[in-house]
C-alpha cells in the first residue's frame, strides 16, 4: 500500500494514516477484477442498527491487506457505534467472519475489546454471515436528554485527573468548582462516591433548592447504570463492581430525590458545543487524560452511539505505539491525549523524571512552549498532523459539519499549533471536506460542560 502522507512529523515520521491506507486499498479494489461489496451491520438488542458499506479484493489477491482493512474497519465501527452482534454480507464474508470471531474472543488478540463489549451489552460479541435480505434497516435511538435549563440544577463532570461541578439557576452559573483527584487506580469505590458526594453537596449549598442533577463521565452508562467505565478501572473485583459501582448513580439519585441523569462525557461535550454554537452534526473531541468524544446528529439529537474514540485505530503501521490498556496498536489514545504527550516527549528529546505523572508532564511541556523551546512545538505539531488525517478518517464514519476541540492538551498556544497543523493537512490532502474546527471560548471552556450536563434531566411535572 502506498499510503505516504504529504505531511510528516520529524519526531513521529512513521505514521501510516488510516484514511490514506484505506483510500489506497479501495482504489486498488476499483482497479482489480473480482473485487466485491461488503456490508458490515451492527445490531443491538434494542432493535437499533447501523450499516457500513465498503469493498474488498477477491479471495487470494491479497488476503492480508483485505483482513487488515476489514478488521480495522470493524474495530472502528464497534468503538464508534457499539453493538453486540455484527453481520457481514458479501461473497467474501464467510472467511472474514470466522477470523473476526476468533480474534474478538476471550482468547483472541482482541480479547480486551471482546470483554469490553460483553460487559457493555451484557452478551458476547457475535459475527454472522447473512444475505442482503437479512440485513437490518439502519436506525439509531435518539436520547430525549439535554437543553433543559429551567430551575435550580447541578451539573458535574468526572475526569481522570479532576472533577468539576457547577450550580445553575435558570441556566446561569452561580457557582463552579474544580478539584483534582486520582480515581483511575483506586480499588475502593468509597473513594469515588465520597468525592462525587462532596462536589454535589458543595454545589447544592449554593442553591435555594435542587431541582435536577446531570453529570458526565467517561464510560458506558445505560439508564444511569455503570456498564463499564475507565473511572472505575482500578476496581477489578467483579463482585465489588456489581454491588457498589454498577448502581452508584441510581443510589445517588435516590438520595437526592430529584431527576438525575449521567451520560458519557463525550456526548455531553458534543451537546455543549451544539448548544453554544447553535450547530448540529457536531462531533466533540476532548483531548485530556484519554480521548473523550460524542456526537450530536444533523437533527440535533444525541444518539445511542458509543463514540469511545480512544480505542479507534488511526495509524496502520504494524509497529505503532501500543495502548497500555487494550494492548492494541495505532489507537487514538496514543495520539490525542496526555498519553500521547508522554509518548512524544522523549521522541522530541525532552527527558523528564520517570516518576512524573502525565498531567505534570503536560504542564512541563506547556512551560517549555511558553519558553519558545522548539522541541515543545514539535510535540504539538506531531499531534496536529496526526489529528488532521484522523479527522478525515472520522468523516468516513460520521456526518460532520463541525468538530469541537477541547481538553487540557489543546489549551493555550499548544492547542493553536495542533489546530493549525490539522487544518493544513485537511487543506492539502482533503480539500473536498468542509468541516469547521472550533475551539470553545473561555466561558464555554469553564462552564459549557457543566451547563450541558446540568441540562440533561427534564424536570418532573
Amino acid at each position: 500500500m502506498d499510503a505516504a502522507p504529504r505531511h510528516r512529523s520529524p519526531i513521529d515520521p512513521g505514521l501510516v494514516p488510516a484514511v490514506l491506507w484505506t483510500r489506497d486499498y479501495l482504489t486498488r479494489c476499483e482497479r482489480t477484477a473480482g473485487s466485491t461489496e461488503l456490508t458490515i451491520a451492527l445490531r443491538r438488542e434494542d432493535g437499533t442498527a447501523s450499516l457500513f458499506c465498503t469493498r474488498v479484493l477477491a479471495r487470494g489477491v491479497d488476503d492480508a491487506a483485505t483482513y487488515l482493512h476489514v478488521e480495522r474497519t470493524v474495530k472502528f465501527l464497534l468503538w464508534s457505534r457499539g453493538a453486540s452482534e455484527i453481520l457481514l454480507c458479501g461473497s467474501e464474508a464467510a472467511p472474514l467472519a470466522l477470523r473476526l470471531q476468533a480474534d474478538y474472543s476471550s482468547t483472541g488478540c482482541r480479547a480486551f475489546d471482546a470483554d469490553f463489549f460483553r460487559k457493555a451489552f451484557e452478551r458476547p460479541l457475535s459475527f454472522r454471515v447473512v444475505d442482503a435480505s437479512a440485513l437490518p434497516t439502519a436506525s439509531a435511538a435518539h436520547l430525549p436528554l439535554g437543553r433543559n435549563l429551567d430551575g435550580c440544577r447541578i451539573g458535574f463532570d468526572l475526569g481522570g485527573s479532576d472533577r468539576k461541578c457547577a450550580a445553575l439557576i435558570d441556566g446561569k452559573v452561580v457557582f463552579s468548582e474544580e478539584v483534582k483527584w486520582d480515581p483511575y487506580f483506586q480499588s475502593d469505590p468509597a473513594y469515588h462516591l465520597a468525592g462525587i458526594r462532596a462536589s454535589l453537596d458543595l454545589a447544592a449549598s449554593h442553591l435555594p433548592r435542587v431541582d435536577a442533577i446531570g453529570g458526565s463521565s467517561a464510560g458506558v452508562y445505560v439508564n444511569n447504570k455503570v456498564r463499564i467505565a475507565s473511572l472505575f478501572r482500578g476496581i477489578t473485583d467483579a463482585n465489588i463492581f456489581d454491588s457498589q459501582v454498577r448502581d452508584m448513580f441510581l443510589d445517588l439519585a435516590k438520595s437526592y430525590g430529584v431527576p438525575f441523569e449521567v451520560l458519557n462525557d463525550g456526548d455531553v461535550t458534543a451537546l455543549a458545543g451544539s448548544m453554544s454554537l447553535g450547530r448540529n452534526a457536531v462531533l466533540g473531541v476532548a483531548m485530556g487524560t484519554s480521548v473523550a468524544a460524542g456526537y450530536v446528529d444533523k437533527a440535533g439529537n444525541l444518539t445511542n452511539w458509543l463514540s469511545e474514540l480512544a480505542f479507534v485505530p488511526v495509524d496502520y503501521r504494524p509497529d505503532g505505539p501500543a495502548d497500555e490498556w487494550s494492548g492494541d496498536r495505532g489507537c487514538a489514545v496514543q495520539y490525542f491525549s496526555q498519553q500521547a504527550v508522554g509518548r512524544l516527549l522523549p521522541l522530541a528529546g525532552i527527558a523528564l523524571p520517570t516518576s512524573m505523572r502525565l498531567p505534570e508532564q503536560l504542564e512541563e511541556l506547556q512551560k517549555l512552549l511558553l519558553a519558545a523551546d522548539p522541541r515543545a512545538s514539535q510535540v504539538y505539531e506531531a499531534i496536529g498532523i496526526a489529528f488532521g488525517y484522523s479527522i478525515a478518517h472520522l468523516a468516513s464514519f460520521y456526518e460532520l459539519s463541525c468538530l469541537l476541540i477541547m481538553g487540557r492538551v489543546t489549551s493555550g498556544q499548544g492547542g493553536t499549533i495542533i489546530i493549525e497543523k490539522a487544518r493544513m493537512v485537511l487543506r492539502d490532502e482533503f480539500p473536498e471536506l468542509r468541516i469547521d474546527l472550533v475551539v470553545p471560548d473561555e466561558k464555554d471552556k469553564r462552564h459549557g460542560q457543566a451547563i450541558a450536563a446540568a441540562s440533561l434531566p427534564a424536570l418532573s411535572r
